[in-house]
C-alpha cells in the first residue's frame, strides 16, 4: 500500500511539473511580446505621453515579478494586459501630438504678427518728440530691452518646434506671448485677437515636430 501510494505521489508530481512546464513557455512568449510592444511606441510616446510610459513600464516589470515567483498563468495573464496598454501607447502619444500641434499653429499665427506690431510701436514712439502721457523714457527703453527678450525667446520656441520638442517649444512660446502681452499693456496698445489664445494652459519642456515661424 505504501508503494502504491509512493507511486501515485511520483505520478501526481511529475503531473505538476508538466503542467507548470505546459504553462512556463506561453508566460515567456507573452513577457516577450510586451515588452517588444512597448519598446515599439516608447521612443515616441515618451515625448508626449511619459506618464502613462512609466505605467506601462510598472507593469511589467510586475508581470516579470510573477512569473519570477513561478505563477506563470498569473504573468500570462498580467503581460496580456501589459501589451495591450503598450499598443494604447501608440494612439494615445499621436493624439496628444496633435493637440499639441494645434496648440502651437494657434500661436503661430499671432506672434510673428504680435512682435512686429510692438517693434513698429516702439520704432514710432522712439521718433516722436512727444511721448503719450503715463509713458516715459524709462519705460520705453525697458519696452525695448523686453522686446529684445520676446524676440529672442520666440526664436528659441521656434528652433524647438522645429527640431520635435513640441512641450519645449509651446513653453518657451506662452512665455513671449505674455511677456508681449506686457509690453503692449505698457505701451498702452491693444493685444490682438490671436494673443493670450493658450493663456489658460501650461506646458512644460517635458513632453514634445517640424514647422516654426
Amino acid at each position: 500500500m505504501k508503494r502504491i501510494l509512493s507511486v501515485v505521489a511520483v505520478l501526481l508530481f511529475a503531473v505538476g511539473l508538466a503542467a507548470c512546464s505546459n504553462q512556463k513557455a506561453p508566460a515567456e512568449q507573452a513577457l516577450k511580446a510586451a515588452e517588444e510592444a512597448l519598446n515599439a511606441g516608447k521612443a515616441e510616446a515618451m515625448k508626449y505621453v511619459p506618464d502613462m510610459v512609466k505605467s506601462v513600464e510598472d507593469a511589467l516589470t510586475a508581470a516579470k515579478d510573477t512569473f519570477a515567483k513561478g505563477d506563470y498563468a498569473g504573468a500570462t495573464t498580467a503581460a496580456t494586459a501589459v501589451a495591450a496598454k503598450a499598443k494604447d501607447l501608440v494612439s494615445a502619444s499621436a493624439a496628444k501630438k496633435a493637440e499639441l500641434t494645434k496648440d502651437w499653429e494657434e500661436l503661430n499665427a499671432g506672434m510673428p504678427e504680435t512682435i512686429a506690431a510692438i517693434q513698429s510701436r516702439v520704432d514710432a514712439l522712439s521718433k516722436s518728440k512727444k511721448l503719450p502721457k503715463n509713458l516715459d523714457k524709462a519705460k520705453l527703453e525697458s519696452a525695448k530691452s523686453d522686446l529684445a527678450e520676446v524676440s529672442k525667446a520666440w526664436d528659441e520656441a521656434s528652433k524647438a518646434y522645429k527640431e520635435g520638442s513640441l512641450a519645449d517649444a509651446l513653453a518657451k512660446g506662452k512665455g513671449a506671448e505674455e511677456k508681449a502681452a506686457q509690453i503692449m499693456s505698457s505701451l498702452g496698445m491693444s493685444a490682438p485677437p490671436a494673443a493670450g489664445t493658450l493663456s489658460g494652459r501650461a506646458y512644460t519642456s517635458e513632453t514634445p515636430a517640424a514647422g516654426g515661424r
